[in-house]
């Protein structure tokens, strides 16, 4: 199989699903009940967390394993660097996230829209890499199980977009944002999957042997995602049981997902 070519449809994939879920503005009344709000981001940083260990660091031990490593040197080492690097994107790049007062990042003169997508967009990059990396391991193997985990993976990543679009474009809608402009901002946050995907498969091919190192440097960076942003987010203010029931369902389907698929 083409790593490339399977990447691009399964970051395709997760970018329509943005697209759908940012669809929703045009359905759904301009304020959004608390509740739906904190259930899309618990089911996503839900999702995130399975892909995390089923999709990438379980198959980093058994990479590591099978090439004579000792098995936690790269994941450990992958892992901390994937958030360390988050950290310093979350440190540098202007964004604002929804319900906050003040941006974060170096000072800028963006519009508060622009900063609350790049919110999004910044931990929608992990997850572009996360694909493209599970498909060139794939295409590497050429193991039908593996093939379909990285399939798996592209999936669970789709479904959790579908509440990530709407998390975005519904709150622009109340923050006064038209509905076209709504929609249009929550699909550009998904835009740049498909390119971190192209990425994850150029940083894959490029040094075969450092895979499980690069599988981990990516859970990595989307647990730090989750932990940073998604969690509190979803659990700010009185209304906390609806992140957790999302983060409960985000999880076992991504886990379900990975079993049975993978």
């Amino acid at each position: 199989m083409e790593p490339l070519y399977w990447a691009l449809i399964g970051t395709g994939a997760t970018f329509l699903a943005t697209a759908l879920g940012a669809a929703s503005v045009f359905f759904v009344q301009k304020n959004v009940n608390i509740h739906v709000h904190k259930t899309f981001l618990g089911f996503a940083a839900g999702v995130m967390i399975a892909a995390s260990i089923w999709s990438l660091l379980i198959p980093a031990a058994e990479m590591a394993k099978e090439q004579g490593m000792t098995e936690w040197m790269p994941l450990a080492g992958g892992f901390l660097l994937g958030g360390l690097l988050l950290f310093l994107l979350d440190r540098l790049l202007p964004h604002l996230h929804i319900g906050a007062d003040k941006p974060e990042g170096i000072h800028s003169s963006l519009k508060r829209t622009t900063m609350l997508v790049l919110a999004v967009t910044l931990h929608n990059i992990p997850e572009g890499i996360a694909v493209g990396l599970s498909f060139a391991s794939a295409a590497q193997h050429g193991s039908v199980s593996e093939i379909a985990g990285a399939s798996a993976l592209a999936l669970g990543m789709a479904l959790q977009n579908l509440p990530e679009g709407a998390a975005i474009s519904l709150p622009l809608r109340k923050e006064g944002v038209s509905r076209k402009k709504a929609f249009w901002y929550g699909t550009l946050s998904g835009a740049v999957e498909p390119l971190a995907g192209v990425l994850g498969v150029l940083l894959a091919t490029a040094a075969a042997r450092a895979l499980p190192f690069k599988l981990s440097f990516a859970a990595g960076a989307m647990i730090y995602v989750v932990v940073e942003e998604l969690v509190p987010e979803a659990h700010s203010g009185e209304h906390s049981h609806a992140g957790t029931i999302g983060a409960m369902l985000g999880f076992c389907t991504m886990m379900v997902l990975d079993i049975a698929v993978g």
